[in-house]
C-alpha cells in the first residue's frame, strides 16, 4: 500500500467487546460534555462581564476556547466510531486531525507561557503592569500565539504526510503523530522527527519560563506577611507547575518514546493524559476558583433563575 493508493486509516479500538465500545462512549461524552459546558461558561461570563476585560481574563478566555478546540478535534470522531463500531478516518480527516491537534496543543505551551509572564509582571511590577500588560502588547501576545501555533501545525502536518506510508493501520484513537510515522515505508520521516526535536526544545524553554517566572513571583510572595496573598499565589503557581510539568512530561513521553509495532496501554494512557487532562483542569485552576469570575457567574445564575421565575 503505498500514498497514493491510500484513501483511510483504521485507528485503533478500545475493545473488540459491543458493550465496552459503549462503556467507552459514554465516559469520553461525560467528560466531553463537562469539559466544553464549563469551558464555554468561561467564554461567555468572561465575554457578558465588562469587569472582566482586562489582560488576565481576556488570556483566560483563550485559554478556554483553546481547550475546547483540542478536545474537539478528536473526542468527537472517537465517540463516533464508538457508538457505530467503526475505526475508519479518511486520508484527509486524518490530516484535518493533525493538523487542528497540533495546533491547538501547541497554543497550550504559548498561552500559559503568557499568562506565566502576565503574572510575573502583576505581582513583581505592579506598578508598571498596566503599561507593560496593556490592551495593544495583549492583542500583539495572543495574535503571536495564534500565528505561530498555526505554522507549528502546518510544519507538523507537512512533515508527518510527506513519506510514503506501508500500512493504514494506526495504533491510536486518533491521528497521532508517532503512530503514523510508525507507518513510513521511507526515511522521509526523519523531517518529521527534527521539527519534534525543535518543538521540544521550545516546549522545555516555555517549561524553563514559567518555572523561572513563578521562582520570582515566590521569591516576592515569601516577602509578604503571612496569609492570604501567601496562599493564594502558592495555590495558584503549584497547581499551574503541576499541570504543565504534566502535559510536558506526557507529550515528550508519547512522541519521543521508542516506537513500536504493536498497540500499547501506555501509548495509550499517556495520550489520554495529555489529551485530558489540561482541558478538564486548566478551568478549575485558573477560573473557577477565581474570586471575580465565580461572582460574575452568581450573576448569570441568579439573572437566568429571575428570568425564569
Amino acid at each position: 500500500m503505498n500514498k497514493s493508493s491510500l484513501s483511510e486509516f483504521l485507528l485503533l479500538k478500545f475493545s473488540e467487546v459491543w458493550e465496552l465500545q459503549i462503556l467507552h462512549f459514554i465516559l469520553f461524552l461525560v467528560f466531553y460534555l463537562t469539559a466544553t459546558t464549563v469551558n464555554i461558561l468561561i467564554v461567555s461570563v468572561i465575554i457578558s462581564d465588562y469587569h472582566l476585560h482586562n489582560p488576565m481574563y481576556f488570556l483566560l478566555m483563550n485559554l478556554a476556547i483553546q481547550d475546547v478546540g483540542q478536545i474537539s478535534v478528536i473526542f468527537p470522531a472517537s465517540m463516533a466510531n464508538s457508538l457505530m463500531n467503526d475505526s475508519h478516518i479518511s486520508y484527509s480527516g486524518c490530516v484535518a486531525q493533525v493538523l487542528f491537534f497540533v495546533f491547538f496543543i501547541s497554543s497550550d505551551y504559548f498561552l500559559l507561557t503568557v499568562m506565566a509572564y502576565d503574572r510575573y509582571v502583576a505581582i513583581c511590577t505592579p506598578l508598571q503592569y498596566e503599561m507593560v500588560m496593556n490592551r495593544h502588547t495583549c492583542l500583539q501576545m495572543i495574535t503571536a500565539v495564534w500565528i505561530v501555533s498555526l505554522f507549528y501545525a502546518v510544519l507538523h502536518t507537512v512533515g508527518t504526510f510527506s513519506p510514503v506510508f506501508c500500512s493504514n493501520v494506526v495504533n491510536q484513537f486518533f491521528c497521532e503523530i508517532p503512530h503514523l510515522l510508525r507507518l513510513a515505508c521511507t526515511n522521509l520521516y526523519m523531517t518529521e522527527i527534527a521539527i519534534l526535536s525543535l518543538s521540544a526544545v521550545i516546549a522545555a524553554g516555555c517549561f524553563l519560563f514559567i518555572v523561572v517566572s513563578y521562582g520570582h513571583i515566590l521569591t516576592i510572595v515569601m516577602k509578604f506577611p503571612a496569609g492570604q496573598g501567601r496562599t493564594r499565589a502558592f495555590s495558584t503557581c503549584l497547581p499551574h507547575l503541576t499541570v504543565f510539568s504534566v502535559l510536558v512530561f506526557t507529550t515528550y513521553l508519547a512522541y519521543f518514546k521508542p516506537f513500536s509495532d504493536s498497540p500499547s496501554f501506555l501509548d495509550l494512557a499517556v495520550t489520554m493524559i495529555y489529551s485530558m487532562v489540561p482541558p478538564l483542569i486548566n478551568p478549575l485552576i485558573y477560573s473557577i476558583r477565581n474570586k471575580e469570575i465565580k461572582s460574575a457567574l452568581k450573576k448569570i445564575f441568579c439573572s437566568y433563575c429571575n428570568t425564569m421565575s
